[in-house]
């Protein structure tokens, strides 16, 4: 027919804008990161003159240097600790809150959805600045116990990412909620189901999509904590400049001058993450499959 290669092209020229953006701005950033990563610097002569500081190839070299240093394996673990605080908890806070605000009659709803999702409205940096401060003994209004800026470090920063994320994950879970036939639960309540059991038995079963999401975006956003820790820097003396791996390699990156192994630092955190997470995703999935299969 004629003109229908023309309409084959059209979802294309439709798709090219955001193909360009998804290339400039992820494919040739990532791409160039891996080609830092595999060289390095060298450095000939004085290192004085003009051109006296070259890269050359260094093969694998570099991550074996990145992952042999025990400042990056140190901040790994504070992660994980701070992942193990702060996942779950923030996914079963979520969830809580938004079961209650799905109940049948809800006294002040309105004012209880915004209050729980405006947190997450707050910019990340001024919440942190602001949880600093409640934080000093000198100045929090707040009777907050003392040495959150020093051994409870890693519980102080878990409860500025829990103030700012549950608020989302509210909002998808209830919106998980809301999209459940009313049938269903009118059916439990003639089967004689309490509203406590068809929250845990019914709803908290139907909303399993959403808490995989949910838990995978927290899990993510773990491992890739910088804002929180790096904000609380200058108030405490308990938190040095790798408390994490992105604050190493920004460390690597922009106090040391190298370049090349920050690169390999970064390569390794966003394979570990994408690596987790598919895991993750994997057992969660291989759990609901088989409880389905129940």
């Amino acid at each position: 027919m004629p003109g229908r290669p023309g309409r084959r092209a059209v979802p294309y020229v439709f798709l090219a804008p955001a193909i360009l953006l998804f290339t400039l701005t992820v494919l040739v950033p990532v791409g160039y990161t891996v080609y830092l990563s595999l060289h390095r610097a060298k450095v000939s002569g004085l290192g004085l003159g003009r051109g006296a500081r070259t890269e050359v190839f260094a093969g694998l070299s570099t991550y074996r240097e990145a992952l042999a240093q025990p400042e990056f394996w140190r901040g790994a673990l504070r992660v994980l600790a701070y992942g193990a605080v702060l996942v779950p908890t923030m996914i079963g806070l979520a969830l809580l809150f938004a079961l209650l605000l799905d109940r049948p009659k809800v006294r002040f709803a309105r004012f209880s959805r915004l209050s729980i999702f405006l947190p997450y409205a707050v910019p990340g940096v001024v919440a942190s600045v602001l949880w600093g401060f409640l934080y000093l003994p000198s100045l929090t209004p707040l009777p907050v116990p003392d040495g959150l800026l020093g051994p409870g470090l890693l519980f102080a920063v878990a409860n500025i990412g829990l103030w700012g994320g549950v608020g989302f994950n509210t909002v998808v879970i209830l919106t998980s909620l809301r999209a459940i036939p009313a049938e269903v639960y009118e059916s439990a309540r003639l089967d004689g189901a309490s509203e406590r059991q068809i929250a845990l038995r019914v709803k908290t079963p139907l909303v399993l999509p959403a808490l995989i999401m949910t838990s995978i975006f927290t899990v993510i956003a773990t491992l890739q904590v910088y804002t929180e820790p790096t904000t609380l820097q200058p108030l405490t003396n308990a938190l040095p400049s790798t408390w994490t791996p992105l604050m190493k390699i920004y460390s690597d990156a922009f106090v040391r001058g190298d370049i090349h192994s920050a690169a390999a630092g970064s390569v390794v955190v966003a394979a570990v993450t994408l690596t987790l997470s598919l895991a993750f995703l994997r057992v969660i999935a291989r759990r609901a499959f088989a409880g389905e299969e129940r």
